[in-house]
């Protein structure tokens, strides 16, 4: 059988067809077969047609130049070592030793991702192969079968809970599979590849010291105006707890921002570091509707703007003496003056946002205190005169009875 085989895969070589024909392939005799297993009882097939599709089938030497401890020709052999990518790519996996999946492989982690995980094994194809699994609109496929899977979230107990099904939320994803735009940021272009780090590693690209500088190699224009406002200046400043773009957008799961669930949504996000302004605009007519989930109301970047925010005492806040009246009359076109005397953020609780305000507040406060405690002590005594009464009658009936 061997004999008419091999003559038959060195006539399609010469064909011009898959270059893994050939005396080191006599391999796919055995293995093209479904029934062909490992020493350890694990498939071993091999899809000639997934071969021929690899980068690798032109490689000088067939299936030995991976699978070194196989001699070739040779019909029947022992337990075979994994590939070593690193034989031919030493620089890419120096890069992924020192990454979140590197490290937790060589700490005897076995559900952390290798080179075949993310590249294939035998089907390896060009990334700028369409059925490449590092293909830019595969990408996110390819880390969501570990980053994706609720499984194996838990089992491995990854970071973000179920990530893949985040950014398939996001508008990334949705730029990337429904408006087909290959420049649409994907996994790798945020984490990197073979140098994925966490996080927390310094130099991470998502870390909080560089991810402006991430996002900014897409949203440039975004970037600018960050940089110059009061939040970038402070992390330039090396203050990493000042918002950056994560802190607003999310990470994974970006949205259009002129969503209005998002846009009264992003609201709650200043309040975690403005806690007393959200409270003060909470209690305006513009807070308690966009509470009840409405985004037709000034927002904070309604007023304040959004990567370009600015301190009040600069002539080019929106916000500033200057540029107040204009920015109310986007809203309120009728706007003058006075009407922009009003005062967003005014404390009631506090005498220096104004004595009427902070009067009219106590007085109403011991108003609704005395209503409260008038009524409830007249229902009390009301009550008590009730039951009085109650038992008055109780006792002539039973002396009527008795009669």
């Amino acid at each position: 059988m061997k004999a008419i085989v091999a003559p038959l895969f060195l006539l399609v070589a010469s064909w011009g067809l898959p270059s893994w024909a050939g005396p080191a392939d006599d391999c796919i005799e055995c293995h093209a077969k479904a029934t062909e297993k490992t020493a350890a009882g694990k498939a071993a097939k091999v899809v000639p047609e997934d071969l021929a599709g690899s980068v690798h089938k032109r490689v000088k030497g067939g299936c030995v130049a991976c699978h070194e401890d196989v001699a070739p020709g040779k019909d029947k052999h022992g337990a075979v070592k994994p590939a070593q990518c690193a034989s031919c790519h030493e620089d890419e996996v120096k890069q992924y030793a020192g990454t979140l999946h590197g490290k937790a492989k060589a700490g005897g982690k076995g559900l952390a991702a290798s080179c075949a995980d993310c590249h294939g094994s035998h089907d390896i194809r060009k990334s700028d192969d369409p059925k490449s699994k590092t293909n830019h609109a595969n990408i996110d496929a390819t880390c969501s079968a570990c980053h994706g899977s609720d499984a194996m979230v838990k089992k491995a107990n990854l970071p973000g809970g179920n990530i893949g099904k985040q950014y398939a939320d996001s508008i990334h994803a949705k730029a990337i599979h429904e408006k087909k735009l290959d420049k649409a940021p994907t996994c790798s272009d945020c984490h990197g590849a073979h140098d994925m780090r966490a996080k927390a590693d310094p130099e991470s690209p998502v870390n909080r010291a560089k991810v402006t500088e991430t996002c900014g190699t897409c949203h440039g224009k975004a970037k600018k105006a960050y940089l110059k406002s009061t939040h970038g200046k402070l992390k330039s400043h090396n203050v990493q707890n000042a918002p950056g773009c994560t802190d607003c957008h999310g990470a994974h799961g970006v949205k259009e921002h002129d969503l209005p669930r998002w846009q009264v949504d992003v609201i709650k996000e200043c309040g975690t570091c403005h806690l007393d302004y959200i409270k003060s605009y909470r209690d305006t007519y513009h807070g308690q509707v966009t509470e009840l989930g409405f985004a037709r109301m000034a927002t904070c970047s309604s007023c304040h703007g959004s990567h370009e925010i600015l301190p009040k005492d600069n002539p080019d806040s929106k916000v500033s003496d200057r540029n107040r009246l204009a920015t109310c009359q986007a809203c309120h076109p009728k706007a003058n003056a006075n009407f922009v005397k009003f005062e967003p953020h005014a404390n009631k609780h506090s005498l220096e946002s104004g004595p009427a305000l902070y009067y009219t507040t106590k007085f109403m406060q011991f108003l609704l205190a005395g209503v409260f405690t008038f009524f409830g002590l007249h229902t009390i005594l009301w009550l008590y005169r009730s039951l009085k009464v109650v038992a008055a009658r109780r006792a002539a009936g039973e002396s009527e009875e008795k009669r």
